[in-house]
C-alpha cells in the first residue's frame, strides 16, 4: 500500500477522532451491538475460511478450536462491552451486581465479574473468575477507578493504530474493540500478513464504523507498519505479537536499535501498549489422583499444550512436576497416551519449523509423538529438564509451536513445592501473562489459604486454577495482559490490558477458579468429539442469551 493511501487513512481518522470521543456512550453501544450482529452474520464463512487456512479439516472436533478462540470470544466480550455502555449512559459507570465485591488480607479489592448469568452458571458449573486491583485501589475508591475515559467531561480524541495478531482470529477485532469503547480512540488497524484473509470479514463488521470515519482497515507487511508506526499522525498504538516486534517498532533495529534499548532511548515518543506471549507455566500440586483423574488433568494439559497447534500466547510450555510424586509417571503417560490418538495439524504459523529445530536440538530429549512431514510437526515432550539449569532455551525463550517441555521442582510437602514452584516461575521463566495451578479439591482444602498466597505472590496478568488460562481471554469481563510494571527495555509479555468489559483502569491480575474435574467433557478440550457441533451454539448463546439457548447448548455437550 502507497504511502498517500496511509496519510490519507490517517488524515481521514484525525479529522474524525474527536467527534468519536464525543459519540454518547449510548450510540456506541449501537455500534458495538452492530458489530456483534455481523460478526454472528459471518461466523460460519469465517471458521471455514480460517480452518482452511490453518489446516483444519472441515467437519471435525479441530474446527472447534476456531470456533472458540475467534466468534465466541468476540462475541461475548462486544455484548458485554455494549452492556456496560449502556449502562454508564443510564448510571454512569459499569454495574456491578451485588456481593462481588471483596478485599483481600493485605487490603486488595477483588472483583467477581463471572459467572454472570443463569447460562454461565450452568454451562461452566463451579467456575467463577475474578479481577484483583492495583494496591492503591480500595473498596471505597474502585468507582472512580472503572471508565476512566467516559467520566472525563471534555474528552479529546486520538488515532491509535492496531496492529493485528496472525494466529487467533479474534485479537484484531477485540484489540479495535477495546480502543474504540474504552479507550474513546479512532483506530487504524492492520492486519498481519499471516491472516490477512481475515480482513473482509473484519470490514463486514465494522462497515458502520468504517462509513463514519471512526476506523480504517488495511493490509501490509513489516515495511507498511514501520512507517505508520512513525508517522507523527498515529498517537497511540497496540499490538498482539512477539517481544522481537514491540523492541524493533519502539528502538528500532540493528546496531542503533540495540544501542537505543540499552540507553532507554526509545525512537517513539508515543505511548505503545501490547501483548507479546509468554512461557506458559503448569504447576502440578501433588495429590492422591484416581485413574479418572489422570486421564481428564492429561486432556487438560494436551488441551492446553496443542489447541490451535500450539500457536497461542496462552499456551502451555512447561509442565511443572512436583520431584518425588509418586504419580509424576503416570501422567506422563496418560499424556503421551492421548497425544498419539490426536491426529498432527499443517504448522501453518511463520518459523514454526525453525523454532522447533532450535528447540530439540538443544534438547535432545525430546519424544517425537506423530510422524513430522513438510509442513507438519509432531506433537513434542522434552521431560526430565533440569530446574536448576536457568538458561535452557525451554525457560528463557517460546517455542510457539507444539511442544511441551517438563521439570521437576522440589518441596517436602505440597505447600512448599507450590511456594517453590511460584518462585520458580517468577524468577526464572521468560514472560508474565499467565500460569496454571491443577490442584485436586482435597488439597486445596488441606492447603487453605496457601492457594490464595500462591495466587497472590505469581506475577502474571492471569492466573488459572485447574481451567487453562484462555479462559481468561475467552469470557471477556476479565482482563487480558501482562502483569504490571514492565518497561520498555524489559518488555517481556507486554504493558496494558485488553477484553475487560468493566472497564476497570487499574487491574493487576485475573484469576480464574475452575473445578478439578469437570462434566461434561468442556467443549474447548481437544479430546471432545463434539466441539464442531457445541461451539457454534455457544456463539449463538452469546449474542442473545436465553434459557432455551442454554438448555440446547448443555443438551449438545452432553457426550463430548
Amino acid at each position: 500500500m502507497d504511502s498517500n493511501t496511509l496519510n490519507q487513512a490517517i488524515e481521514s481518522l484525525a479529522q474524525h477522532k474527536d467527534k468519536w470521543a464525543r459519540v454518547p456512550p449510548e450510540r456506541k453501544a449501537v455500534y458495538a451491538r452492530g458489530i456483534l450482529t455481523a460478526m454472528v452474520s459471518s461466523a460460519e464463512r469465517a471458521v471455514s475460511v480460517v480452518s482452511a487456512a490453518k489446516g483444519f479439516t472441515e467437519g471435525t472436533p479441530m474446527v472447534g478450536d476456531e470456533w472458540g478462540s475467534g466468534p465466541y470470544s468476540t462475541v461475548r466480550n462486544l455484548r458485554l462491552l455494549a452492556t456496560s455502555l449502556e449502562q454508564i449512559a443510564r448510571h454512569g459507570a459499569p454495574q456491578l451486581r451485588p456481593g462481588v465485591v471483596r478485599v483481600r488480607t493485605g487490603g486488595q479489592v477483588a472483583v467477581e465479574v463471572f459467572p454472570l448469568s443463569v447460562s454461565d452458571k450452568m454451562l461452566f458449573s463451579g467456575s467463577r473468575a475474578e479481577v484483583w486491583m492495583e494496591p492503591d485501589v480500595t473498596s471505597e475508591n474502585l468507582l472512580s477507578h472503572m471508565a476512566g475515559f467516559h467520566r472525563q467531561k471534555d474528552p479529546k480524541g486520538k488515532v491509535a493504530l492496531v496492529l493485528g495478531a496472525g494466529n487467533v482470529s479474534s485479537c484484531a477485532p477485540l484489540d479495535t474493540a477495546h480502543k474504540l469503547f474504552i479507550e474513546g480512540q479512532v483506530c487504524l488497524c492492520k492486519m498481519n500478513p499471516v491472516n490477512e484473509y481475515y480482513e473482509p470479514f473484519m470490514a463486514e463488521a465494522f462497515a458502520d464504523l468504517i462509513r463514519d470515519g471512526f476506523v480504517q482497515i488495511i493490509r501490509g507487511g513489516t515495511d507498511v507498519g514501520d512507517y505508520l508506526c512513525q508517522h507523527p499522525g498515529i498517537e497511540e498504538i497496540h499490538l498482539t505479537g512477539g517481544a522481537a516486534t514491540f523492541e524493533a517498532i519502539v528502538f528500532g533495529g540493528g546496531e542503533e536499535g540495540a544501542r537505543r534499548k540499552k540507553s532507554d532511548q526509545p525512537r517513539l515518543q508515543k505511548r505503545v501498549t501490547a501483548e507479546l506471549g509468554n512461557i506458559g507455566p503448569l504447576i502440578v500440586v501433588p495429590g492422591q489422583w484416581s485413574k479418572a483423574d489422570l486421564e481428564f488433568q492429561a486432556a487438560n494439559i494436551a488441551t492446553q499444550m496443542i489447541s490451535n497447534t500450539g500457536f497461542n500466547c496462552n499456551s502451555a510450555r512447561i509442565l511443572i512436576l512436583p520431584k518425588g510424586w509418586p504419580q509424576s509417571q503416570a501422567l506422563l503417560d496418560q499424556l503421551k497416551a492421548i497425544l498419539v490418538g490426536l491426529p498432527t495439524r499443517k504448522a501453518f504459523y511463520p518459523g514454526a519449523e525453525e523454532r522447533y529445530e532450535r528447540f530439540t536440538s538443544i534438547n535432545p530429549s525430546a519424544i517425537a509423538i506423530g510422524t513430522r512431514q513438510p509442513g507438519v510437526l509432531p506433537w513434542t515432550l522434552i521431560p526430565d529438564l533440569d530446574s536448576a539449569d536457568r538458561n535452557n532455551i525451554c525457560f528463557k525463550s517460546e517455542s510457539f509451536c507444539p511442544l511441551l517441555a517438563q521439570t521437576t521442582v522440589d518441596g517436602k510437602d505440597a505447600a512448599k513445592f507450590l511456594q517453590n514452584a511460584v518462585k520458580f516461575c517468577n524468577d526464572v521463566l521468560w514472560g508474565t501473562l499467565c500460569v496454571c495451578i491443577i490442584i485436586d479439591a482435597k488439597t486445596q482444602t488441606l492447603l487453605g489459604d496457601t492457594i490464595e498466597r500462591a495466587i497472590a505472590d505469581l506475577r502474571y496478568g492471569t492466573v488459572s486454577l485447574n481451567h487453562w488460562p484462555a479462559m481468561g481471554y475467552l469470557w471477556g469481563a476479565t482482563t487480558w495482559g501482562a502483569f504490571p510494571g514492565r518497561t520498555y527495555q524489559d518488555i517481556q509479555s507486554g504493558i496494558g490490558t485488553t477484553h475487560n468489559a468493566f472497564m476497570f483502569d487499574r487491574p493487576q491480575k485475573s484469576v480464574v477458579y475452575g473445578p478439578f474435574r469437570a462434566w461434561p467433557t468442556p467443549p474447548w478440550f481437544v479430546t471432545n468429539k463434539k466441539a464442531h457441533k457445541v461451539l457454534p451454539k455457544c456463539v449463538r448463546l452469546e449474542a442473545n442469551p436465553s434459557l432455551t439457548k442454554t438448555m440446547g447448548v448443555a443438551f449438545a455437550a452432553m457426550g463430548g
